[in-house]
């Protein structure tokens, strides 16, 4: 009888001392970061706080990643502190082109679009593609009259407008031959987050390069470049220069390393970007595991990140 009470009272403590591990992290982009004024750094940080608090608030009350991270990255959408949304830079011929992608481990449920222009929230119009349609990826016009019918917010270019990003890419044009330039202060957005049930989600938005080429795409909603979730492994989302995020499959690596090579979160994804550094690429990536461990590596001077789980209290950095 005794060692019956002893089985059951050991069974219980585990019960009640075990814990569904949860939480959120987010990424406002990667690059140069130097010389940000103290009220930007004030306003980066405030922003990134309420996009970890606000997702994190929706895993707290036993909702989904997915939700989450939509969540997060629409916040960051809509702050024209950020290269995604309303905040985005211009490509050479002066317009906006955005890219986003979504995406839910549990089933590999994934959605992107590329090359929209007047989609207010491209984050949300990636979670259409993946929910109501059959397909993975849209881009441009076809994207765009997805999104009217799908009931998904369409917004005048107009406010998308940003004198100073615009003569930004007007200087550039002027001044020298190639198309790109590592000039801006400004990053894609992005939100990984683990919820109660053991899922993770993945979600990435961007504008692009500024003074990019009419048509271009980068990583962002390249699933497996920019944007990986995967059970019982991982989820990423990355920023920095798309090309080698693509040609490296980034995202995706890192879940990789940890399911073939036993590799911890943190020495995959810090591997990766180390790796991307001694070949030229530059930028980083958010992370996290099926424990609720996270990972933010960059070989940038800066990136801008924040997180919260329930091991862990809501931060925010740019260095």
């Amino acid at each position: 009888m005794r060692t019956r009470l002893l089985i059951v009272f050991f069974l219980m403590s585990t019960f009640l001392n075990s814990e569904e591990n949860f939480g959120i992290v987010v990424h406002g982009g990667a690059g140069v970061m130097s010389g940000l004024s103290e009220e930007t750094r004030s306003q980066i940080n405030a922003k990134i706080k309420e996009s970890v608090s606000e997702a994190f608030l929706i895993l707290e009350n036993g909702g989904s990643s997915i939700d989450a991270v939509e969540k997060a990255v629409t916040i960051l959408e809509d702050s024209p502190l950020f290269n995604a949304g309303r905040g985005s830079v211009y490509s050479s011929d002066e317009v906006q082109e955005m890219d986003a992608s979504i995406m839910d481990g549990k089933k590999r449920l994934a959605g992107a679009v590329a090359s929209v222009s007047i989609v207010k929230n491209p984050i949300k119009l990636a979670r259409k593609v993946a929910e109501e349609t059959d397909h993975v990826l849209l881009v441009g016009d076809g994207a765009e009259a997805f999104a009217k019918n799908a009931g998904i917010e369409i917004v005048d270019s107009s406010y998308f407008y940003h004198e100073e990003r615009l003569q930004r890419v007007r200087n550039l044009k002027k001044n020298v031959s190639k198309f790109y330039k590592k000039s801006d202060k400004i990053g894609t957005v992005g939100a990984v987050a683990l919820d109660k049930m053991g899922n993770i989600s993945a979600a990435t938005s961007t504008g692009g390069m500024t003074n990019k080429l009419p048509g271009r795409v980068g990583d962002s909603p390249i699933i497996g470049s920019g944007t990986w979730a995967q059970n019982g492994v991982c989820g990423v989302s990355s920023t920095g220069h798309g090309e080698y995020f693509i040609k490296y499959q980034v995202a995706r690596e890192v879940c990789i390393r940890m399911e073939y090579l036993n590799q911890s979160l943190s020495k995959s994804s810090s591997s990766i970007i180390n790796e991307l550094a001694d070949i030229g690429g530059s930028g980083g990536l958010i992370a996290i595991d099926s424990k609720g461990n996270i990972s933010t590596p960059f070989n940038t001077k800066g990136m801008i990140r924040g997180s919260q789980t329930n091991k862990k209290e809501l931060s925010s950095e740019i260095y």
